[in-house]
């Protein structure tokens, strides 16, 4: 079996600009990233993290690195671009990590992010 680089996105809304309304969707976006992908931190090369102008209550990457495993992980946190009338408390996360099965790559999409992209907000069961 070959393992190769593979890139995941994913994306999520929250409630609220909390610290309490951010874990809830964080930790709720890597439990499905984890799971539907069949993937252990240590396989993660690194993760990025995005986040609309309208949410600074926390750092994704910190709350993401209390997770077990996670804290080896290398992360960014960056502000996504605004642009007038887009999506509102939404985080974005880009993963690369190694897969065995790339063409198994599921592509997390949650809440109203899936409206971003509906062609991957579907849960495919393996």
């Amino acid at each position: 079996m070959e393992w190769r680089i593979q890139a995941i996105r994913g994306a999520t809304t929250v409630s609220e600009n909390t610290v309490e309304a951010m874990r809830e969707s964080i930790t709720e976006l890597l439990d499905e990233l984890e799971k539907r992908n069949h993937l252990h931190p240590a396989d993660m090369v690194s993760v990025t993290f995005s986040v609309t102008r309208d949410l600074d209550a926390a750092f994704p990457a910190a709350i993401a690195r209390s997770r077990p495993h996670w804290d080896c992980v290398p992360m960014l946190d960056v502000q996504q671009m605004y642009v007038p009338q887009s999506l509102k408390y939404c985080i974005r996360l880009l993963v690369h990590a190694y897969l065995s099965d790339p063409s198994s790559v599921q592509h997390i999409y949650l809440r109203d992010a899936a409206n971003l992209r509906p062609d991957w907000s579907k849960a495919v069961v393996n």
